[in-house]
């Protein structure tokens, strides 16, 4: 029999499928999500190129810019914070992701279509205790920029809680977002925030070989001082996308935190050094089968308008 309550592993109870393109490579790809046993993790296949694996983790950090990189023995995996933050999100411990090209599709640029599809497929229950990192001291990481301090640090503290602060120019100005993940909210939350750029910058990134599929269906694009392709999905859209790519970043650590995260006008490179800086000191965390967090209901999902599929338990 399975282990009872919400602290057992799961897995998605059948394979999902994307296609899609690049945002930043413009390629097209196609991505199949397909289960995998206990204690596997989050593993990214390469179909391309021998079915090369490279694992979801802190020791396959590669470039870290305006997108979150893997990279084993040369070979690449681009854009993957959207998929992680939804994995993490909803709590899917063990997958494969097979994918055919070098970039993570960027879908809508926000993380709702990877938690729709698990909605409709479901979960499987796997029998190993799904292992926590309990945060025990204070780990933090602090960038002196032009443009003032820029920080992150994470905390012990129940829960996976959160606190985001942003400031850009307007029309996004100051912002933060407060909430806890134990609430299993993610799904209305955080997954529906959608990325976002300024028209200004787009000659700049173009010039890096960046944003070479970049549409207004995949991002919210901001010129001239007003949002031009709106509506918001939220009115602080901006900041919970943060909170997106935060805690797909955070997801490189292993498994998913129980502590307390603050940041403070952090990005990618400062998520990913934080993982980096905790997993090196080893007296920051420990491991836990128990966390102080509420499962994921199908109450919570039909309050965000979305369809349930039941968690089957793995006999």
């Amino acid at each position: 029999m399975p282990l009872s309550g919400a602290h057992t592993e799961c897995t998605l109870a059948d394979p999902v499928s994307f296609a899609g393109i690049g945002l930043h490579s413009g390629a097209p790809v196609s991505m199949r999500l397909i289960p995998a046993p206990a204690g596997s993790g989050i593993v990214f296949r390469r179909t391309d190129l021998d079915n090369f694996e490279i694992p979801a983790n802190g020791r396959n950090v590669a470039r870290v810019s305006y997108a979150t990189s893997l990279m084993r023995q040369g070979v690449l995996i681009s854009t993957t914070e959207h998929l992680l933050s939804a994995l993490i999100g909803y709590g899917v411990d063990n997958v494969i992701v097979e994918i055919d090209n070098l970039e993570v599709p960027i879908l809508d640029g926000s993380s709702l279509p990877y938690v729709e599809a698990f909605v409709q497929v479901g979960m499987r229950r796997q029998r190993r205790r799904r292992e926590y990192l309990r945060i025990l001291k204070a780990v933090e990481v602090t960038e002196n920029s032009k443009d003032g301090v820029k920080f992150i640090g994470v905390y012990p503290g129940s829960g996976y809680s959160i606190d985001y602060r942003i400031d850009f120019p307007a029309p996004i100005g100051s912002s933060r977002f407060l909430g806890d993940l134990q609430t299993g909210a993610y799904a209305g939350l955080i997954a529906p925030a959608r990325t976002f750029g300024f028209r200004e910058d787009e000659p700049m990134l173009r010039n890096m070989g960046l944003i070479r599929g970049a549409t207004d269906a995949c991002a919210i694009l901001i010129g001239g001082g007003a949002v031009q392709n709106g509506p918001l999905r939220f009115p602080d859209e901006f900041v919970r996308h943060k909170v997106l790519d935060l805690i797909g970043d955070l997801a490189l650590a292993g498994r998913r935190l129980q502590g307390r995260v603050v940041a403070e006008r952090a990005g990618h490179a400062m998520h990913t050094a934080l993982v980096s800086k905790l997993l090196k000191d080893r007296s920051a965390w420990e491991l836990a089968t128990v966390c102080d967090e509420e499962p994921f209901t199908v109450a919570d999902l039909r309050a965000h308008g979305l369809a349930s599929a039941p968690i089957a338990a793995h006999s």
